[in-house]
């Protein structure tokens, strides 16, 4: 509690000057309350004084400070990370260490990681005072686990001499190769989720009912001498771990709390359920016909799938907690995130009466069990001008239909919970009609099956952190049944959209309308399919500004007033090309644009055969444009350093541009300078 608030300081007044104030309607006091304002700042200032003499408690601007007094060099980013600092003086005295130099791509680049000394595992001709007796000329077959893990960063399989250079990620094993492993995908919790149920005793984790691999959600290293295992990774979960989990019974893959589990509701609590579960291979592509003990459960990390045995009673409610990979915190997740309108309370709340986490946080709001009828609730009365917020608290899976008529200079929030994210099964388009001057939000939303349509004069339209899944419906091997269907219909002239860390599938907008997408995918399935265009499918969508976009299919807008750090992997046409620009984006090179600013390919209009190559090397290349896969619109790493490097602050183009995977790649090499030994050759290696 501050010692300078307003009262206590204006009570050091004589009251003679505080009679007259009165009288005068307080102008005195007034000016006091600056004063006490000012007065504060500087006390917080000087409360804070100690903890900035810590690198654990400083504010962020103190970093860079403590930093040059341990005498750490700055990185090409400009940017220090507080565990680098932290370590600084550690690391030195550990220097040329395989530990250190783990920890340091970590500090660095925020990545999981692991080392290798790949001149640990050459097949030679071993020293008699230095016998390695696991290193093995061959490799045993009799060991399928130790085969799984063959040319990825867990491989200890020798291997006869390489002379090409590890830092250009070309050889590796030699006598002078480390190699630095990096994870660029995280492992995103989906807790007590509602799995989606394909047949009767076969479920996917997936709510849309696709074949996920299931992550692991990393251990954190006991020791700072300690190497990775795969327990400290976010890796992609194999059968054979899990049956050796299973088997050990040490709750490292599945238990509460860990990176699976199947719950129940007992005794008002969410528990894991009794039965004894088993890991399978259930990927038949023509039905899960493996046939199961009675009383068990069998689980499959590697598609995402459960069953149940013909005996085993199915839980109910069931629920399941796992992980899934992804490349950033974008579409909706059960990841911290700003939510809108956080100040508002929430009209109306959403979810199961029974779930005992909404009871204790409920607080005597109004409970709906589906969002229809919380929507039907706030329509109800709803007066002009007025805002009301759908607040929806748990994860399940929700098959709706949706119509929502909106009164003049009204606003409605339908919003996920912080670290929820619920889904949303259409059974028709979500219809949203708007008067004159109203709003509209969604955040935290995973919606499918069919599209959003808004008409009449919507003012605002804010979509943030939610996913409108591409193609609608899709199969189990994210095959879209509607390739290229729009997934937001926005046939309002009057409206100003922001979506926001996102994915979409195409979208339809009014010509007169104005569209600003960040961090933001656009998926039309196909490049050459409509990504962006006017309300009914064809013409001109209104003026668009993309800030790190990438929008698969071609794009035809009004204008484009801002577009930077984009990746337009279809034709882009633009009716008025006088104004607005494009900077720092891969362009067609056919297509139609304003004003270009370091954009590529920068070729001629007619190509020789060499601009052909050039354009060739140029195009963007991905791990996957498949929704539903961890590295979903990923670039690869093998990719042109102009599209890697391309963006304006020397990070990759596309909507993964807030990453900064480049920066961090050359921050790290930076620090290798110092950390390596003489004589040894890093490479930076990439497990996804």
């Amino acid at each position: 509690m501050s010692h300078y608030d307003t009262n206590s300081l204006y009570e050091l007044l004589p009251a003679i000057y505080r009679k007259r104030d009165a009288e005068e309607g307080y102008p005195l006091k007034t000016l006091v309350g600056i004063l006490a304002s000012q007065a504060q700042l500087v006390e917080r200032d000087i409360s804070q004084l100690y903890d900035n003499a810590f690198i654990e408690t400083c504010d962020p601007w103190v970093v860079p400070y403590i930093a040059d007094l341990v005498g750490l060099r700055p990185l090409p980013s400009g940017k220090l990370r507080r565990n680098e600092v932290a370590n600084t003086l550690g690391s030195r005295r550990r220097k040329g260490t395989a530990a250190v130099l783990e920890q340091l791509t970590a500090d660095v680049t925020g990545w999981p990681s692991r080392v290798v000394e790949y001149f640990q595992h050459l097949a030679t001709t071993q020293h008699i005072d230095h016998p390695r007796l696991a290193n093995h000329r061959t490799p045993d077959l009799r060991d399928p686990a130790r085969l799984e893990r063959v040319d990825g960063p867990f491989d200890d399989t020798p291997r006869t001499l390489d002379v090409r250079r590890i830092a250009t990620g070309k050889g590796r094993h030699n006598l002078g190769h480390v190699g630095l492993w990096g994870w660029r995908l995280g492992a995103y919790p989906q807790h007590l989720i509602e799995p989606r149920e394909m047949a009767p005793g076969q479920y996917c984790f997936s709510p849309l009912g696709l074949d996920q691999p299931l992550f692991h959600h990393p251990l954190t290293e006991t020791a700072p001498t300690q190497i990775a295992s795969e327990i400290n990774v976010p890796e992609p979960i194999r059968r054979r771990q899990l049956v050796a989990d299973i088997a050990a019974e040490d709750g490292v893959y599945l238990a509460a709390g860990r990176s699976l589990t199947v719950y129940t509701l007992d005794s008002g609590e969410w528990t894991p359920v009794d039965s004894p579960i088993v890991a399978c291979d259930l990927s038949d592509p023509d039905g899960w016909t493996r046939e199961l003990r009675g009383g068990t459960i069998a689980l499959d990390p590697e598609c995402g799938r459960l069953a149940f045995g013909p005996a085993t009673p199915i839980p109910d409610p069931l629920r399941v907690s796992c992980y899934l990979g992804f490349s950033d915190a974008m579409g909706g997740g059960q990841y911290p995130r700003q939510i809108v309108d956080e100040a508002v309370s929430p009209t109306v709340v959403v979810g199961a009466a029974a779930d005992p986490r909404i009871a204790a946080t409920l607080g005597g709001l109004h409970l709906e069990p589906t969002l229809a009828d919380a929507v039907a609730q706030v329509q109800d009365g709803w007066s002009i001008g007025e805002t009301r917020v759908i607040e929806i608290r748990d994860s399940r899976t929700y098959t709706e239909t949706l119509d929502v008529t909106l009164p003049e200079n009204a606003r409605l929030v339908i919003r996920a919970a912080d670290q929820e994210r619920p889904t949303i099964l259409l059974n028709g388009p979500f219809s949203v009609a708007a008067a004159a001057g109203s709003a509209f939000a969604l955040d935290g939303l995973m919606i499918s099956d069919h599209p959003i349509t808004i008409s009449g004069e919507l003012n605002r339209l804010t979509l943030s952190h939610c996913t409108l899944v591409p193609g609608h419906r899709l199969a189990a091997d994210g095959t879209p049944e509607s390739p290229g269907a729009p997934s937001l219909v926005l046939d309002c002239e009057t409206t100003e959209a922001s979506l926001a860390s996102s994915i979409f599938g195409a979208l339809w907008v009014a010509s007169e309308a104005e569209m600003h997408l960040e961090d933001v995918i656009v998926d039309a399935n196909n490049s050459a399919a409509p990504a962006y265009t006017g309300a009914d499918g064809s013409g001109y969508g209104g003026a668009l500004s993309a800030v790190r976009v990438t929008a698969v299919g071609t794009i035809d807008t009004r204008a484009i007033p801002v577009g930077e750090d984009s990746l337009f992997l279809g034709v882009l046409t633009a009716e008025r090309r006088q104004e607005g620009g494009l900077r720092y984006s891969w362009v067609p090179p056919d297509s139609r644009v304003p004003r270009r600013y370091r954009c590529q390919p920068q070729l001629p209009e007619t190509l020789t055969p060499e601009d052909h190559r050039t354009l060739a090397r140029l195009t963007p290349r991905f791990v996957t444009l498949r929704y539903g896969r961890a590295a979903y619109a990923q670039l690869a790493v093998s990719g042109a350093a102009e599209i890697l490097t391309g963006a304006s602050d020397g990070s990759e183009m596309g909507a993964f541009s807030r990453l900064s995977q480049a920066q961090r790649q050359a921050s790290l090499r930076q620090r290798l300078d110092e950390f390596l030994p003489v004589g040894l050759e890093a490479g930076i290696l990439f497990a996804s």
